[in-house]
């Protein structure tokens, strides 16, 4: 059985490879030099705030939601540039919050987006509650991801409900329309049938079509960046979800642990799809922007320890640079899913799967894991390469110094995780936020979770 990611990477390769064609420009120009003299704090802030205005100025004009991708060159041969995607919305929204908190906009003006962001997504097509991966942003109407994948979407959905619930959780105490909006915003959420994406069994199904039923047929099973999903499954007081659908169906009865290890770092459970390796860091980022790793266990794994491992052994990897690709060591570290030279267009970037591309989401958004690491990565990309991989909205998708190659060209998926990670990192803002969430709380209880944040 195929598994969830890869679903995810064969179809995004198909649609992307068209935006990299080999007759696309990049920005190979000399690098200007940077400013060495910033603090490690100041250079946090500065990268968190560039990347932050992908969201904020490069937010679909019409619904604010967040655009699936930007590019600079403005190149889009799909002329997808206003299509947008829930689930780096839901990472968008948790970025919006970290410019409030940072200052890089007002309390006032966080406000009036979330208010216009939640009253599109209140008007957009939805599937016994699901969003679909993709949206137009002017119309809120769905747009199919791939032939059959024209319905609700629950690993997007989850993504997008558990940055919505750390809006509510901002806002909910606060004057009388911050109130109102965290009042809707617990309403589209109890309005999520998790229970429906059942399809009858004991697992959540990625995908249901009011045209094509469940003939996607993807059960997720773990391990992947889908455990946020089951979660809230647990965690919904009114579609939720018995716990041994999480037990049978992500954790495939016990299956999922592993006794794997690499470069003396170990793993407790088995990467789906990656033969006793580990996945793409995304793994590590997109269910614990909210959800707060540390020291959260379950029957399965120490969290914490996994996610640190995982990204340790992706630097060690490129350290060690078994296929000697130009540019790695340990100031660029990093594989994850994201942009490819052609004629890939998008592939899972992973030790499995190295073809010298480095993704600076992958060592930035571990940020919480590996801070020292992670910071010698930053101070590399802005001081070393410059703006061969820095621009507008903060560091470019990916790059490979091995292809020269650096297209100006930026995806929301990745650029969500950079901001709250490294808030994370900095401050547990959002995992605050969330694991605050009382039906949170009860979800993790409920799949005998324990965590320093349970109550």
């Amino acid at each position: 059985m195929k598994t969830a990611t890869t679903y995810f990477l064969l179809l995004v390769g198909l649609l992307l490879v068209a935006c990299q064609q080999p007759s696309e420009q990049t920005n190979s120009a000399e690098t200007s030099p940077a400013d060495s003299s910033l603090t490690d704090e100041e250079l946090l802030t500065l990268v968190q705030k560039n990347t932050f205005q992908y969201f904020w100025d490069g937010a679909e004009p019409a619904s604010g939601l967040a655009r699936e991708r930007i590019h600079l060159d403005g190149d889009y041969p799909q002329n997808d540039q206003n299509v947008v995607t829930t689930g780096a919305t839901g990472f968008g929204v948790m970025a919006i919050l970290v410019g409030i908190e940072r200052g890089f906009i007002s309390r006032e003006q966080g406000f009036e987006r979330m208010q216009k962001i939640v009253n599109s997504l209140e008007k957009a097509d939805r599937f016994h509650g699901a969003w679909p991966h993709w949206l137009q942003g002017e119309t809120g109407k769905v747009k199919p991801f791939s032939p059959k994948d024209d319905g609700g979407d629950l690993v997007e959905t989850a993504f997008l409900v558990q940055g919505l619930l750390t809006v509510r959780e901002y806002f909910k105490d606060g004057n009388a329309r911050e109130q109102a909006l965290a009042k809707k915003i617990t309403q589209l959420w109890e309005e999520v049938e998790w229970d429906w994406y059942r399809n009858g069994q004991d697992v959540l199904y990625w995908h249901w079509s009011p045209n094509h039923g469940w003939a996607m047929n993807f059960p997720v099973s773990g391990y992947n960046e889908c455990l946020i999903m089951y979660v809230l499954a647990a965690a919904s007081p009114t579609h939720g979800v018995p716990p041994e659908v999480y037990h049978k169906g992500w954790a495939r009865s016990g299956d999922i642990t592993a006794d794997a290890e690499q470069y003396g770092y170990k793993i407790p459970l088995e990467h789906n799809g990656q033969q006793g390796g580990v996945g793409p860091l995304f793994w590590a980022h997109y269910s614990y922007l909210g959800l707060d790793p540390r020291n959260l266990k379950d029957r399965y794994a120490d969290y914490w320890l996994h996610n640190t491992n995982h990204t340790l052994i992706h630097r060690a990897y490129c350290i060690d640079n078994p296929k000697d690709y130009e540019g790695y060591g340990e100031e660029a570290w990093g594989l994850t899913s994201s942009y490819s030279p052609p004629p890939r267009g998008y592939a899972g970037h992973s030790p499995n799967e190295d073809l010298g591309v480095i993704s600076p989401t992958a060592a930035l958004s571990s940020y919480p894991y590996t801070p020292e690491e992670s910071m010698k990565v930053i101070r590399h990309l802005y001081e070393d390469l410059g703006n061969k991989v820095w621009g507008k909205y903060g560091f470019y998708d990916a790059f490979s110094e091995e292809q020269d190659w650096y297209p100006r060209r930026y995806l929301g998926i990745d650029q969500g995780p950079i901001v709250v990670m490294i808030e994370n990192g900095r401050s547990g803002l959002l995992w605050d936020l969330f694991m605050g969430a009382p039906e949170v709380q009860a979800g993790l209880k409920k799949l005998g979770f324990e965590s320093p944040a349970l109550k």
